[in-house]
């Protein structure tokens, strides 16, 4: 049952907000942490379900706004609007209740599937499942990267060196996200810098700084190597979803050599078939490094930055929408994560070692692109084909 009204100068946002108990908060954005399959688009459409359409807590210009504020916020979007709209209507506690309740149910079913998938004495089924899936992870990115590139393009079409430069964020980042994935988050901030000198005078920068990251960015000997992988994926990761990907896999697999490329194959998969945010993943490059400890201390640093973001600035969200650099840093930084994201379908790719997962992968991208099945049921397809594969005709699990 809605809340009571509160008054309207309390409104975070603009206009009446309700209030809703605590209990009721946790309960709601628990389920929907537990039955969140399918990535961002599905945690954005169980909440406006929920918040708009179901208990008319927030009215659909008010959650349309808050959409696009956190479209607009480094960090996994759909966590921070989960987030936001558990500030609005139980203030700051509702939005630690609610995000916690969001982030948790994610985390510990990656960090579970962690002890069974990623333990070093795995049963012969659960590798061959492990590679069968990993070997479909590469056409979820692909999906997922096709997914943003009809919206990033309108946003980008008006005039041919607006897109010429929309082009180029593309292919430098798929470059980087290849070559040089532990250093891409930079490649991500220049190419917002890049575009927001190019739509503003430098002096309308002043009112949105994505400067003041490349400081965060330049105190990286300050971290341990676990901690500076996760703030990256929490802090810095423009696109959020799998634009994580190039960010994680370069530091786990070929700087610090926690996992192997085979081992990492599988930490994104257990992250695609667990429901909640996709930055969960983080948890499992966090068991491989420093096995339970470190599987919660990346979630923790992985998840902070979005409640930060929240806390500090959501009574700034109708400014922050309407701020013509900060749209505009975005349009750089958007494609420059699409980018990101190919390349890091092109490494997921390349990372395969046996013949038989190259047609798994061919027939994930069939299922994905052509006949449009869900991500969940494919990969879990793929772990099946795996396991018929290494089972019953004997090949090598990779």
């Amino acid at each position: 049952m809605p809340g009571e009204l509160a008054d309207e100068g309390n409104a975070p946002a603009g206009g009446q907000q309700v209030r809703v108990p605590l209990a009721r908060i946790a309960r709601e954005w628990t389920r929907i942490g537990f039955t969140g399959f399918g990535g961002p688009p599905a945690h954005i459409a169980l909440l406006r379900q929920l918040v708009v359409e179901r208990e008319g807590w927030m009215d659909a210009r008010s959650f349309q706004d808050a959409n696009a504020a956190c479209g607009l916020l480094p960090g996994p979007a759909s966590t921070q609007l989960a987030i936001y709209c558990a500030f609005r209507l139980g203030g700051p506690l509702g939005a630690l209740v609610g995000g916690l309740g969001f982030v948790v149910p994610a985390v510990v079913l990656v960090v579970l599937l962690s002890l069974v998938f990623l333990a070093h004495s795995t049963p012969l089924w659960v590798r061959a499942a492990g590679a069968g899936a990993g070997a479909a992870v590469a056409a979820v990115a692909v999906q997922a990267a096709r997914a943003l590139l009809g919206p990033s393009f309108e946003r980008m079409r008006a005039g041919r060196a607006r897109v010429a430069r929309w082009g180029l964020y593309i292919a430098v980042n798929i470059a980087a996200a290849a070559l040089i994935g532990p250093y891409l988050v930079l490649v991500l901030l220049a190419c917002g810098l890049i575009e927001l000198l190019a739509q503003r005078r430098p002096s309308a920068a002043s009112s949105f700084s994505p400067l003041g990251l490349f400081a965060a960015v330049a105190a990286r000997g300050g971290f341990p190597p676990l901690a500076w992988t996760a703030f990256k994926v929490g802090a810095l990761s423009f696109g959020g979803g799998f634009v994580i990907i190039p960010l994680m896999q370069g530091d786990a697999v070929h700087t610090y050599h926690w996992m192997t490329n085979a081992r990492f194959l599988d930490a994104v998969a257990l992250g695609q078939i667990t429901p909640g945010p996709v930055v969960a993943t983080v948890a499992a490059v966090g068991y491989a490094a420093h096995g339970l400890a470190g599987a919660l201390l990346a979630a923790v640093i992985a998840f902070l930055p979005s409640f930060a973001f929240i806390l500090v600035g959501a009574r700034r969200f109708d400014r922050l929408r309407e701020n013509a650099s900060a749209r505009a840093f975005l349009d750089g930084a958007g494609p420059a994560a699409i980018g990101a994201i190919l390349g890091a379908a092109l490494t997921l790719a390349l990372a395969l070692s046996q013949a038989w997962q190259y047609a798994v992968l061919a027939a994930a991208l069939l299922a994905l692109l052509v006949l449009r099945r869900g991500v969940v049921a494919t990969l879990i397809g793929a772990g099946v084909v795996g396991v018929i594969a290494v089972l019953a005709l004997g090949a090598h699990p990779g």
